[in-house]
């Protein structure tokens, strides 16, 4: 059955896949840091969401839907329009192309973000094999 998103049933089934994913696990050994995802009102979603994840050498701790941007403090923020993060999640954007032409909007040190490729590029794929039903 496909998962809404955003909602917190599908960042923590992302939590959930990226612990399953050896793949992942490897490509994210060195990363310790958390995000927000920031999903942005536009044409097919009208309201702002927020995903919250904790990403600590290879493994998911914790992924929640946030009630705000001020909930949690975290090392990175990447904001974006509905639109944008569904091409991302469709693989039809790549994240770190959408971070550096801007459509992903980042917060946080995107040196750190860049010695990882792999992982972000494992963690859309993970993203990519959930379920998932875009729209309110």
């Amino acid at each position: 059955m496909p998962i809404k998103f955003p909602s917190d049933e599908w960042i923590k089934a992302l939590g959930e896949a990226l612990n399953a994913s050896p793949g992942y696990a490897q490509a994210a050994a060195s990363w310790e840091g958390d995000f927000i995802f920031i999903c942005q009102p536009d044409a097919d979603y009208p309201s702002t969401a927020y995903l919250y994840i904790n990403l600590q050498r290879g493994k998911c701790v914790e992924a929640k839907m946030l009630g705000g941007p001020d909930e949690k403090k975290t090392l990175f923020t990447i904001a974006a329009p509905f639109g944008t993060w569904r091409r991302v999640i469709e693989r039809r954007l790549d994240p770190l192309q959408g971070m550096f032409s801007g459509k992903l909007k980042v917060a946080g040190s995107m040196a750190q973000i860049q010695r990882t490729p792999k992982a972000t590029t494992e963690l859309v794929a993970c993203a990519s094999k959930i379920p998932t039903e875009f729209g309110v």
